[in-house]
């Protein structure tokens, strides 16, 4: 028996600004659903998602929903005009006895539901918006970039939940790892048409390089027979005009064809030059010791830094990555210990708040109004590594026509204002790149690019990213900051540094002797009690139990009311059901402390 689609779509068409954006687009869901969409930046994934959500209406086609499926969207900018909190924001549409949902989320994506809305950064924005639609629990989860702001950790507990729902989804992601795990079939969009394959993200690659393969043969193909029509028009046409009008009519429709063919995209022309080499010691670091209002960011620290080390800072959100790279650049002041910096360095840095970019400035502008890169004014060039060059002409290096040179920064996707930024990194000679997420938005061809050229770097990177897949590709060494003041170093990327953090400990290349005794001894303590992580948990397993007593308390006073069954038994039966819900949970949290206090007793 033939399944009810979630949501079908068909044939929309849809233009901006008078460009097409899609033609004659179909597309179905099916329930239980794990689609990846994936494309290139400004292939119009996030506006195909609006379109399946309803929120951006087509020229002509069809959206169809289930009668009864809901479909859920997660809002990149979320509204949250007369909320006072994200809490509110995330829970509002839930029931009273759904509302304990929020907090439970809001754990695994950690974000305060208490916090002001008008005060909340952008990513706190975001993952309220992700919590509200992980609460309300649709049918259909419309997910784009759901991992970006997220740490590690966050992304850990967000891609089991995922696991383990039963509502389909369709989910817009750079992170290859994320995607690799949750996703059963793919829709790609490729100039304005959206392919799909019933296999997940893993099989993405291969399948549209067999694509492509068979679409350049096609295209030689097709050159050949014109360039033979061609030749038989030139050589035989006068000697029989008025008999062969049919085949001159079909070379034009051939040439017709040729020129209608949409060709690909290319990839960037991206490259760091490494200028002057810096000196062998990049830098190193004596007992570092930093902290802020009482809360630990680093104790006692000792690192050496070498030219062209690969260095990964990995750790949860607010840990204090970026503060201790400041510590290492000379930019923040530590508590106590030093820094000695290297010789010749000339740095260049990727700020993951695109700050270096004027909003309202367009892309023209922000590239030629520069000072670091030697041009000011309405200048129409800018110097790339040295060299002069016409504004449009190195923006069409990284993808950009000449439309959008004079378009306002505020127009560009995520990925295009991540990959102007670049641009104008690239336009400068450095030694040393300090790269704070680089990875957030860029499209899956623009990360295998920026890994590669990373790869044939001469100088040294220190890289920020919650990416585990970039990490694997890029990191030789990873710090992980673990809370508390720990700093660990660690050999090789994410993988390694998990299965030396998480098995028998095989001893890293050390950046100093101190630090690997510090090392070693964490290491012996951890196997006699408990792991970081679970002496995290059962620090926090208390407040847990409170919580969840006081929701049970909450649904406890709502079934009280005598008049509820016959009022709405619908919300009593939900409320029963969220009652034992809650109960199983604290049944479990309290056996999870019994445990881990027995453990931590040794």
């Amino acid at each position: 028996m033939a399944r009810t689609p979630l949501l079908q779509v068909s044939d929309i068409a849809l233009t901006f600004g008078g460009d097409p954006v899609f033609e004659d687009l179909s597309l179905i869901v099916q329930p239980a659903d794990r689609v990846a969409l994936v494309g290139r930046n400004g292939s119009g994934k996030s506006t195909l998602m609006k379109v399946m959500a309803g929120l951006v209406l087509p020229d002509s086609g069809a959206r169809v929903a289930a009668p009864g499926v809901q479909v859920g969207y997660m809002e990149q900018d979320p509204t949250m005009a007369g909320f006072a909190t994200l809490g509110d924001y995330a829970s509002s549409g839930l029931d009273i006895d759904e509302a304990y949902k929020v907090d439970m989320v809001a754990e695994g994506l950690k974000f305060d539901p208490a916090g002001d809305v008008n005060t909340a950064s952008g990513g706190e924005r975001r993952r309220a918006a992700l919590a509200k639609l992980m609460a309300e629990a649709p049918e259909l989860m419309l997910l784009d970039e759901p991992t970006n702001h997220l740490d590690i950790e966050a992304i850990a507990w967000l891609e089991n939940e995922l696991k383990t729902t039963r509502a389909g989804f369709v989910l817009i992601s750079h992170d290859r790892a994320f995607l690799r795990a949750l996703t059963r079939a793919t829709l790609w969009i490729d100039r304005g048409q959206v392919r799909r394959a019933e296999q997940g993200f893993e099989h993405f690659e291969a399948w549209r390089d067999k694509l492509w393969e068979e679409e350049d043969q096609q295209r030689h193909k097709l050159n050949r027979k014109i360039k033979a029509e061609a030749r038989w028009a030139v050589e035989g046409i006068s000697a029989r005009r008025k008999r062969n009008q049919g085949r001159v009519r079909a070379l034009q429709e051939l040439r017709a064809q040729r020129a209608a063919q949409i060709t690909r995209q290319g990839t960037a022309a991206m490259a760091f030059d490494g200028g002057t080499a810096s000196g062998k010691k990049v830098m190193e670091a004596f007992g570092l010791t930093k902290a802020f209002d009482g809360k630990s960011i680093v104790k006692n620290f000792d690192m050496t830094v070498q030219r062209g080390d690969r260095i990964a800072f990995v750790g949860p959100n607010g840990v204090g990555k970026t503060t201790l790279i400041k510590m290492l650049l000379g930019q923040e002041a530590p508590d106590e210990g030093s820094v000695k910096l290297g010789t010749n360095l000339d740095i260049a840095v990727f700020d993951q708040t695109r700050a270096a970019l004027n909003e309202d400035m367009t892309l023209w502008e922000n590239l030629a109004n520069d000072p670091e890169l030697g041009v000011s004014g309405k200048s129409d060039q800018v110097m790339v590594r040295g060299n002069p060059k016409h504004v449009v002409g190195y923006l069409k290096e990284f993808l950009f026509n000449e439309a959008q040179a004079r378009a306002p920064v505020r127009s560009l996707s995520g990925g295009e204002k991540a990959r102007l930024l670049l641009a104008r990194l690239m336009a400068r000679e450095s030694n040393l790149l300090v790269l704070d997420e680089p990875t957030n938005d860029l499209d899956i061809e623009t990360l295998d690019l920026l890994q590669d050229i990373l790869g044939d770097y001469d100088g040294t990177v220190l890289l920020v990213s919650h990416d585990r897949d970039f990490l694997d590709r890029v990191a030789t060494t990873t710090i992980a900051m673990e809370g508390n003041g720990q700093a660990v170093v660690y050999a090789g990327g994410w993988s390694d540094y998990r299965a030396q953090r998480g098995g028998d400990f095989v001893e890293a290349k050390e950046a100093s002797k101190p630090l690997a005794k510090k090392q070693k001894t964490a290491e012996k303590k951890a196997s006699a009690g408990l792991s970081f992580t679970e002496k995290h948990r059962l620090e926090e397993l208390p407040s847990v139990i409170d919580k969840i007593t006081d929701e049970i308390g909450k649904l406890e006073q709502l079934l009280a009311d005598p008049d509820l069954f016959t009022q709405n038994p619908v919300k009593f039966e939900k409320a029963t059901d969220a009652l034992v819900a809650r109960q199983n949970a604290l049944s479990d949290a309290e056996e999870e402390w019994l445990t881990l206090e027995e453990k931590s007793a040794g």
